[in-house]
């Protein structure tokens, strides 16, 4: 049985999840040990990372190398198409939410507690986390329909829901263009993404309930 090194409310722990899912693979979760960070931890996973993968003595501790893997390891359903042009927008989606949107939403994690709230910064952030939904919004349109969920929709619904859930808190001015708005709803109707979302918001919500001395 794999291995799965992950923490409830991680965001790439959550994404990973979605395609062992959607795998149907079976997987033993444990939190990192001495917690994420600890040296305790770095001298199982050397980069500290979350989640990391243990597959039969095999380490990985990467997201994006995880999900590779598994879809070569384990090819049906196959997550990527067969035409390497395809594979690659694909991959370019996902590279998209790893290197792009999902840090601009990161951006915000220091300032969610009250005491440290800052009106420049969600006005910053509102606005960066904007450009890039649009930017999104033109790489989905050179996609057909979500016949199948790939490689590179798995991260989105959850990088959605943190959107969506820091809205209210810190007074953030999203605009959600139809494409994504669209795209979201189809994605989140695959089932493995839906059983994820199922279970993951409302942790993601008893967590920032938890910030905001709820």
């Amino acid at each position: 049985m794999l291995t799965i090194y992950a923490i409830p409310v991680s965001l790439y722990s959550a994404k990973l999840r979605i395609l062992l899912r959607h795998k149907n693979l079976e997987w033993q979760e444990i939190e990192p040990p001495g917690g994420y960070g600890s040296d305790k931890y770095k001298k199982i996973v050397p980069s500290g990372n979350l989640p990391a993968l243990e597959d039969d003595g095999l380490l990985i501790g990467d997201s994006e190398a995880i999900a590779e893997y598994l879809n070569e390891k384990h090819p049906d359903p196959p997550m990527l198409p067969q035409k390497p042009e395809d594979r690659a927008k694909i991959r370019e989606l996902s590279r998209f939410h790893d290197t792009r949107l999902e840090p601009e939403v990161r951006k915000l994690f220091p300032h969610i507690e009250p005491g440290n709230r800052n009106a420049e910064i969600a006005e910053k952030q509102s606005s960066a986390i904007n450009g890039r939904l649009a930017q999104l919004a033109r790489l989905i349109g050179e996609r057909s329909e979500n016949a199948h969920l790939t490689l590179g929709d798995c991260g989105y619904p959850i990088t959605f829901t943190w959107i969506e859930l820091l809205q209210p808190v810190l007074g953030l001015d999203i605009v959600w263009p139809a494409a994504v708005s669209d795209y979201r709803r189809r994605v989140s109707a695959f089932p493995a993404v839906a059983a994820e979302l199922h279970t993951y918001r409302p942790t993601l919500e008893t967590w920032l309930a938890s910030r905001l001395g709820q």
